[in-house]
């Protein structure tokens, strides 16, 4: 059975594809279903401010254990190299074009490199439930890492369950962030959930 590291922006998003993937498993290469071994992994160093990094982990870590799923932590809080590296690569003359490119590449580059040393086959995201988010940057990104790490990346598109997967975590009375995660989208108060 082929394993999977499933990265983990925070726990309401990975409520719907937790059980899809425990009841299951993904859609492979040939269009067909395939149980995996999965385990999630939390690593979003740009979380702003600290205390809100602090209570999204933990929620994430709560669900994990009361759901009995296998987690890694990459746990790192790193908001100030975040900031730097984005004001001196992003924008339109840059190596990024928009700072959703950088942060997707700069967390699954380290859920790609934690896969290959571990012995994972396939690295995926929760990222893709989510109407807000830019799905093609997220395949360009995952694609990029799949040719650089030799790791699969599967790009599940799971938006049309985003609502079913935001009701689940309010039952299971999760913590509920209004925001993306950086500070930018905290600034441009872009209330997404």
């Amino acid at each position: 059975m082929r394993k999977l590291l499933m990265h983990t922006c925070c726990a309401p998003c990975f409520t719907y594809i937790e059980k899809d993937l425990k009841e299951n498993g993904i859609i492979n290469e040939d269009g067909k279903l395939e149980k995996v071994n999965f385990t999630a992994c939390w690593y979003n160093p740009n979380i702003h401010p600290m205390a809100e990094y602090n209570r999204r982990r933990d929620t994430f870590i709560d669900f994990c254990n009361r759901h009995e799923c296998d987690m890694v932590m990459l746990d790192e809080y790193d908001m100030n190299n975040y900031i730097k590296y984005v004001v001196e690569n992003v924008g339109s003359d840059k190596k990024y074009k928009i700072r959703c490119e950088y942060c997707y590449y700069m967390r699954l580059k380290k859920v790609f490199e934690y896969a290959k040393e571990n012995g994972y086959d396939i690295v995926s995201t929760t990222l893709t439930i989510s109407p807000y988010q830019k799905h093609e940057i997220i395949k360009m990104v995952g694609k990029r890492l799949e040719k650089e790490y030799g790791v699969k990346f599967l790009y599940q598109d799971y938006r049309e369950h985003f609502r079913e997967g935001q009701k689940m975590a309010r039952e299971d009375g999760l913590y509920m962030q209004k925001y993306c995660g950086c500070v930018f989208s905290f600034d441009e108060g872009k209330w997404v959930y």
